[in-house]
């Protein structure tokens, strides 16, 4: 391994920059994704929602949206939309009536189910070239990179939707 730090003069290919990396990784994704979640009620946004909702205790509205990075507004649309193809229901808080948690539904559960299929087989073709250590291991990776974003607010915000 070299001693020089990344971004040496001597690396400069397009094939070593991160950003055009992550902008073709990012909009190739984008299409693959959108495809696979086009019927569901706000696309991309809607199963974001569906995925955060899929494991652990009921959310606010509040901090579900932070949790997916949108703006409260929009996540109260989105979540009528939701609620009326019966993917998610909403209920006065046990803790603090004045909050409201949102709930997947089982026909939520059944939906966001078969569009993770659909999903997954887009994703496949798009780390074709990787192994499944590989694939992991990038998962994981850009995992953690995104909890990073969230955590310092480098997350894109809802103008960049």
């Amino acid at each position: 391994m070299s001693d020089k730090p990344r971004g040496a003069a001597d690396d400069l290919t397009l094939g070593t920059d991160l950003g055009w990396a992550i902008r073709l990784v990012s909009a190739a994704f984008s299409r693959v994704a959108t495809e696979s979640v086009a019927g569901l009620p706000g696309g991309p946004r809607g199963y974001l929602v569906l995925m955060a909702l899929a494991g652990g205790e009921p959310p606010s509205q509040l901090s579900l949206a932070k949790e997916v990075s949108l703006d409260r507004t929009v996540m109260t649309y989105l979540l009528d939309d939701l609620e009326a193809h019966q993917l998610v229901t909403r209920r006065p808080d046990p803790r603090d009536r004045r909050a409201r948690q949102v709930l997947l539904t089982d026909t939520g559960r059944t939906r966001l189910q078969q569009v993770r299929l659909s999903l997954a087989a887009a994703e496949a073709r798009l780390l074709a070239d990787l192994d499944e250590q590989d694939s992991e291991q990038l998962r994981t990776l850009l995992s953690r990179v995104a909890q990073t974003a969230q955590r310092e607010s480098l997350a894109p915000d809802e103008a960049d939707c």
